[in-house]
């Protein structure tokens, strides 16, 4: 992806809000539905996802890496997991300090 770790969390920070409002939302835009295609739906829907972080966190480094990078494709790797944890942290905080049902 990028080899700016802000770019890289807040890519998976801007992908997980989308899937998030899609599923949060989507008895509104589909419609209910009690079929075996929920099921697979969200199963694949797992899978890409995995697929959307591990390009977003891993592609860079490894590339990094196989160029013989290992020092930066370690920090890189590191810098853009622990630039996520902070947004995630965020988000926890701002949940917990402005939704009392949390």
């Amino acid at each position: 992806m990028s080899r700016n770790p802000f770019i890289n969390a807040f890519a998976a920070t801007a992908y997980i809000a989308l899937v998030a409002t899609v599923m949060f939302n989507g008895e509104k835009i589909f419609g209910p539905d009690e079929s075996v295609i929920i099921p697979i739906a969200v199963l694949s829907l797992f899978v890409l996802s995995a697929a959307v972080m591990g390009y977003l966190f891993v592609l860079e480094p490894l590339r990094l890496f196989l160029e013989g990078d290992h020092r930066g494709a370690t920090k890189l790797f590191l810098a853009t997991v622990g630039v996520f944890a902070c947004v995630t942290g965020a988000i926890f905080l701002v949940a917990f300090f402005f939704n009392t049902s949390f």
